[in-house]
């Protein structure tokens, strides 16, 4: 009967371990031709995106964007739903940003004029 328990116990705790549904290595969609693997991972109380890998014309190299921050802090809303900020490298702009994650597509989008104005990308999970 103990190992039952225990084995519940353990099964829990897994479950409470589970890594939230926007962690993870995401592609993003092409912009001007080129495209990254970016890692969303926990950074404070939210979560934040580097750009990891990078491709032009579908070959990799060594972008300068390497290693910089395009997620910023972006907070849990619930459902599937975040708020913070993104980073634009073709333009190098901060926008204020959402994200809404469903199974391995997250849609992300950078917006001005209060929310008014906004570009999307919609991003596919690759790890």
């Amino acid at each position: 009967m103990r190992h039952i328990i225990l084995a519940a116990v353990l099964g829990l705790a897994a479950g409470a371990a589970a890594a939230d549904p926007i962690e993870g290595v995401w592609q993003t969609q092409p912009d001007e031709g080129s495209f990254a693997h970016v890692t969303v991972a926990p950074c404070g109380g939210a979560y934040c995106g580097t750009i990891t890998r990078t491709f032009k014309d579908q070959a990799e190299y060594k972008s300068p964007n390497l290693g910089r921050q395009i997620v910023i802090d972006m907070a849990p809303q619930g459902d599937g739903n975040y708020r913070g900020q993104v980073w634009r490298p073709s333009n190098n702009k901060v926008y204020a940003g959402k994200a809404s994650v469903s199974d391995q597509q997250m849609s992300l989008s950078g917006c001005v004029a209060g929310g008014l104005v906004c570009k999307s990308q919609t991003w596919v999970k690759v790890q």
